[in-house]
């Protein structure tokens, strides 16, 4: 049921949650926005894909606030469970109640983070884990792959560390660092 497109006003102008996955970059997403909301119905639903950045700051770009929250898929979405649902500061339990709805339909798992917080629940507990490895290898306390096999058996997840960084991409965790500073 998927029909790829460039055209926005065709992707969005029919749909009833429209759920936004550009890289962490602010002005980006505003942009966006700014641009769905020319052509989205005007009781359409927007989520935000975003690990950390505030939800009610990229509400500000749309005229419905109320009907924006964040919903943070984790990777690969199609074997991750969680979304994160992440309500702004004009976030209506009506726009929530619909995406718990959804997300539980799509056969995930929701999370509500109950206040706009930079990194959510998983962001925030995972990049000071993240940054404690690399200090860990450039304090040569152990070697990359060492430290990515003492997370993986003494803490039980699925990826080490680094591995994990590869994955996500070194230039994600920087604009979430950025973020959070």
């Amino acid at each position: 049921r998927i029909h790829p497109t460039l055209d926005l006003k065709e992707a969005v102008a029919d749909a009833d949650l429209i759920i936004e996955a550009a890289p962490e970059n602010v002005e980006l997403k505003k942009s966006l926005y700014r641009e769905v909301e020319k052509f989205a119905k005007k009781d359409a639903l927007i989520g935000s894909n975003t690990s950390s950045i505030s939800i009610t700051e990229l509400a500000s770009a749309t005229r419905r606030p109320e009907k924006f929250c964040g919903m943070h898929f984790f990777n690969p979405p199609q074997l991750m469970k969680l979304i994160e649902i992440i309500r702004g500061v004009k976030t209506s339990d009506e726009t929530i109640n619909a995406i718990v709805d959804v997300t539980k339909r799509m056969g995930k798992e929701p999370v509500v983070v109950k206040k706009d917080c930079p990194g959510f629940v998983v962001t925030r507990v995972l990049l000071p884990a993240l940054n404690e490895a690399m200090f860990i290898a450039w304090e040569d306390i152990a070697t990359p792959e060492d430290i990515d096999k003492a997370i993986k058996l003494g803490l039980n997840w699925p990826m080490g560390p680094f591995t994990l960084l590869d994955y996500l991409g070194l230039d994600t965790i920087l604009a979430i660092t950025e973020v959070f500073q």
